[in-house]
């Protein structure tokens, strides 16, 4: 299975927009996923990818220990800075998938958001089941926008941020047919029985959160599109102010989480 390279400081330009930018994953969806994965004090949770850390720090107050792993460490240092304003505990360290092994310890839930297409997929799912406990889970979790009238803006936006990553063979590799899905790649590992739990929100927000949504994003990120950033801020900021009102955007988030389990376990 075609893997994208791993690079370590993929996101280090992009890191300071992503709390700004990018949708908060809904609160609802955390209590959930405890619950669905049998989610106690007395269980260690590993968040891989974890970028700032919003599912670790939504996490922590459920279980005994939780861990963040991202490589870059401006991702840390953000994801430091928002588990001490929500007054939290949560063990960070600098790594990636490729350094998974035993001397991490055992986990009894293992999350991603937004992180396991930068992964060797087939590899890391292979390196958990023998993290994982009995009965635990895999938990992967995204966000989307809906085909409702409130998200009119979200099509020709997805469009100004193609454009403008035309040159991103990584994304192009993404988005190509002949990439499988992470519910295919899931189905075809220890981890194969799935469900998904969903929350559905409205929201209101700044209308420059599209700037820094844009830019927190590896394909439209200040260091890698360089000189071009002014006039891709300007396209961002016409197409927000055409359908913001009062200088605020609505939008329809979905936040989803796909459970993996192992079939063969009886719970």
């Amino acid at each position: 299975m075609t893997t994208i390279p791993f690079m370590p400081r993929r996101f280090r330009s992009a890191a300071t927009h992503y709390l700004q930018g990018r949708p908060p994953y809904a609160a609802g969806l955390f209590p959930r996923i405890a619950r669905v994965c049998g989610i106690g004090r007395d269980h260690r949770v590993m968040d891989l990818g974890c970028g700032p850390g919003q599912i670790a720090i939504a996490l922590a107050p459920l279980a005994s220990e939780v861990v963040g792993i991202d490589p870059e460490p401006e991702m840390l240092a953000a994801a430091a800075e928002a588990a001490a304003r929500a007054g939290v505990r949560v063990t960070w360290r600098q790594g990636s998938s490729y350094d998974l092994g035993p001397e991490l310890g055992r986990f009894r839930l293992v999350t991603m958001g937004r992180s396991f297409h930068w992964m060797d997929r087939v590899e890391t799912l292979r390196r958990l089941d023998a993290m994982i406990d009995p009965g635990g889970a895999v938990v992967l979790i995204h966000d989307d926008h809906p085909n409702v009238p409130d998200n009119r803006w979200s099509q020709p936006y997805r469009e100004l941020l193609d454009r403008y990553s035309e040159d991103d063979a990584d994304r192009q590799l993404r988005k190509s047919p002949d990439w499988p899905n992470h519910t295919a790649v899931l189905l075809d590992s220890p981890f194969g029985r799935l469900e998904e739990v969903a929350v559905i929100e409205r929201r209101r927000i700044p209308a420059d959160t599209l700037v820094h949504r844009t830019l927190s994003m590896s394909s439209t990120a200040p260091e890698r599109i360089g000189d071009r950033v002014g006039a891709l801020i300007a396209e961002i900021e016409g197409l927000a102010a055409e359908h913001a009102a009062d200088g605020m955007l609505t939008e329809v988030v979905t936040s989803t989480a796909l459970i993996a389990r192992r079939p063969a376990e009886v719970e």
